[in-house]
Parts: C-alpha cells; sequence; structure tokens
C-alpha cells in the first residue's frame, strides 16, 4: 500500500514536472503501470502573485493551505508544493494544515550533502533568490551559497514569469543561464540549484552543463515518492 499524495501546485509546467516524476520514476519500484494516488489542486497563479508582489506571505500561507484542506478532503495524506518561492509561506501553512508537508528546499539541502556538495548557487525568482527560503534551509547543513547579481536575477526573472511559466523555452534563454552559471562556478559554487520549478524545462537531466545540478523540481518528487512508500511505523 502507498499513501496518496496530494500536490500543491502553484505554476502549471512545474506542477506538472512533478507530477509526471512521481509517476514514471514509481513504475520500477511499484510494477508497471503502477503509482501512488495522486490529487493535485491549483489557484490561477495570478491569485498568488498579488500578494507575492505585496510581499503579503499570510495571504500566501492562506492560498497554500486552502489548497491543502482540498487535497486532504479527497483523501491526500501527504502534501508537496513544487514551488520554491512560495515556500517563503511555508511554516505559516504546515503549521495548520491536516496533513503533513515535505519542504522542496530542505529536500534539496538534504540531497547535496549526501552527495557531497558545500556551495551553492542558487537560481530561481527574484523573490527566491533574494529570500530566505534557501539561507535558511541551507544554513541548517551548515552549507554555503550564491546567487546571481542584481541584473541578473532580473533576468533570470523574467525569463521565468515571462517565457517558462508558458512553457516557451528558448536556445537564447538557455544560454543566458548557462552563463550566469559559469560565473557563480567561477566564485567557487560545486553545484547549481534550479530553484525554479520550471527551469528544469530549460536544462535537461542529461545536459552538459556548467555545474553539476540540483533539480528542486525532480528531487521533491522523488521526496514525495519516498514518503509515500514508506512503510507505516
Amino acid at each position: 500500500m502507498s499513501r496518496h499524495v496530494g500536490i500543491v501546485a502553484c505554476s502549471a509546467e512545474g506542477a506538472a514536472l512533478c507530477y509526471r516524476t512521481i509517476c514514471a520514476e514509481a513504475a520500477p519500484r511499484m510494477g508497471e503501470h503502477n503509482h501512488p494516488e495522486v490529487s493535485l489542486h491549483t489557484f490561477p497563479l495570478a491569485r498568488y502573485m498579488a500578494p507575492i508582489r505585496a510581499g503579503d506571505w499570510d495571504a500566501v500561507a492562506e492560498l497554500m493551505l486552502a489548497s491543502a484542506r482540498k487535497l486532504a478532503s479527497v483523501g491526500a495524506e501527504l502534501a508537496v508544493c513544487p514551488d520554491n518561492t512560495i515556500h517563503q509561506a511555508f511554516d505559516r501553512a504546515a503549521a495548520r494544515s491536516p496533513i503533513p508537508w515535505l519542504h522542496i528546499a530542505r529536500t534539496v539541502a538534504g540531497v547535496a550533502r549526501e552527495r557531497g556538495l558545500s556551495r551553492l548557487a542558487v537560481l530561481g525568482t527574484k523573490y527566491l533568490m533574494t529570500g530566505p527560503v534557501y539561507p535558511e534551509a541551507l544554513d541548517r547543513l551548515g552549507l554555503w551559497h550564491a546567487i546571481p547579481e542584481a541584473g541578473e536575477r532580473e533576468e533570470i526573472d523574467r525569463i521565468i514569469f515571462e517565457e517558462l511559466v508558458y512553457g516557451r523555452c528558448l536556445p537564447a534563454s538557455r544560454a543566458y543561464l548557462a552563463g550566469v552559471t559559469r560565473r557563480l562556478r567561477e566564485q567557487g559554487c560545486d553545484a547549481v540549484v534550479l530553484g525554479c520549478t520550471e527551469i528544469p524545462l530549460l536544462v535537461g537531466v542529461d545536459d552538459d552543463w556548467p555545474l553539476p545540478t540540483l533539480d528542486s523540481t525532480r528531487l521533491l518528487a522523488r521526496a514525495a515518492l519516498d514518503e509515500a512508500l514508506r512503510p507505516s511505523a
């Protein structure tokens, strides 16, 4: 028996990749065509963007919590949110949730330490790169991190919100992210966190990239699968 996974979605492309990863990677462990039961709920991205831009993380948490309650009402037993930025409201939502959550940045940090990585570049929205989500998760494990310069952060944010959330993957944008990653490697980074759940649309699993990648979307999906298959106490 496996536990029912609830996906608290924010943007469509990242949530879809998380869902596909859970389903695709379950079969080798559970048998042909088999995977845990999965339910997904999302409010429109526009509902999230207004409070994010206003810095109203309490309102973001209320949206996350409303999704978790809907998912619990249809049987979900654990929740994941394949969106890094809104994890700034994670603790507010998880504390009142009817089901337990997995934290995307803490998952990434744990994998980084397991792989012997210690100096991480973090890419994501401008809110994520300058916010507390990854610093808090990485600091807990004694991991150092760096983020792009201000102008680079603005361009990465534009790529995410004008292209990737719509599923548009442009070669020029891929080249730009590779260039930023190269510069962060020169600062001493030994891996790069793909800390926007849409960036893996540009950076493939087997791509030759300037640094080893930590794909937050797929790592969270795998953690959800592990948790769903964990034997009951």
